[in-house]
């Protein structure tokens, strides 16, 4: 039986790893490359063929788009299926994909459900679903966990040790308190911002600010977030309100008050973005943030 073949291009470690996993845990039989950045993910697309590209648009030395745009210049890759798994969901970037020849788009962040779901899409147009479905049909939900941990541990929540907070520990699953109560006010913080995850948008505030991470503070909801779920978080920039999009995942989760029933969660949020302009955008934000006292930067 032939192989199914999939080119993941991603500058950040994790989400890499997050897809792989993902992809692995439902389609056994499924060979995998991946390439950090467009240029890299060029070299192995002249050498070897792929029945689809799962990629970024924000990358350092050819971007996502401009990998696209190429694809589409070769005759061999005129039709191939490439999905752009990104952050990127403005109107404008849609239309930009849409006449460079994408195939779909996955937004960020992303459960694992809606990822397959546009490759299961893709391969069927291709015609190829069949001969993966076919390599392991017993596993094929073993993958349709809707967070990064379960992506990444393959359902084993308890290898993965989240550093201890400050504050008391929000246990994941427990039940909120129906009971009225008065509702805290907003906590200080140093800016703000707002974080997308997989279960929804959160306006957030962000108390710290460094290269490698944020410390944010959100109000408590009904979902709460997960350790290691992937997240985007948005901050405004320059005088024009231009939002930059940070890729990254929940590192840590605490309560801010230290009291189970916490009308506020503190997170820490890791940066997994390697694009150099990003992280100049980063440097910027944390310089002028020191200067104003708008932000501060984390330890």
């Amino acid at each position: 039986m032939s192989k199914v073949s999939v080119l993941v291009v991603d500058d950040a470690p994790f989400i890499r790893d997050l897809v792989k996993k993902c992809l692995r845990n439902y389609f056994p039989g499924i060979v995998i490359e991946d390439a950090v950045n467009g240029r890299k993910a060029q070299a192995l697309l002249n050498r070897e063929t792929f029945d689809l590209v799962l990629c970024d648009w924000e990358m350092p030395e050819m971007s996502g788009l401009e990998l696209l745009t190429w694809c589409r210049q070769q005759e061999s890759m005129k039709t191939m299926p490439f999905i752009m798994v990104t952050s990127r969901g403005d109107k404008e970037n849609v239309v930009q994909a849409i006449q460079a020849g994408v195939s779909d788009f996955v937004g960020k962040p992303f459960t694992n459900e809606q990822l397959l779901t546009k490759v299961k899409k893709a391969l069927t147009k291709a015609g190829k679903l069949d001969t993966l479905l076919a390599s392991a049909p017993t596993r094929a939900t073993s993958a349709f966990a809707n967070d990064s941990l379960s992506a990444l541990t393959g359902g084993r929540a308890e290898t993965v040790k989240p550093a201890a907070p400050a504050a008391a520990p929000v246990a994941a699953g427990k039940p909120l308190i129906n009971a009225p109560k008065p509702v805290a006010a907003a906590p200080a913080g140093r800016g703000q911002g707002q974080l997308r995850l997989p279960s929804g948008v959160q306006p957030c505030v962000i108390k710290a600010l460094s290269l490698k991470e944020a410390l944010l503070v959100v109000r408590r909801g009904e979902t709460l977030p997960q350790v290691l779920e992937g997240a985007v978080l948005d901050l405004e920039q320059g005088d024009n309100a231009e939002v930059a999009r940070l890729n990254g995942y929940l590192h840590a989760i605490a309560a801010l008050e230290p009291k189970p029933d916490s009308d506020w969660l503190q997170l820490t949020f890791k940066f997994v973005d390697q694009d150099a302009q990003k992280l100049d955008y980063l440097s910027r934000l944390i310089a002028r943030g020191s200067a104003q006292k708008h932000f501060v930067p984390g330890a």
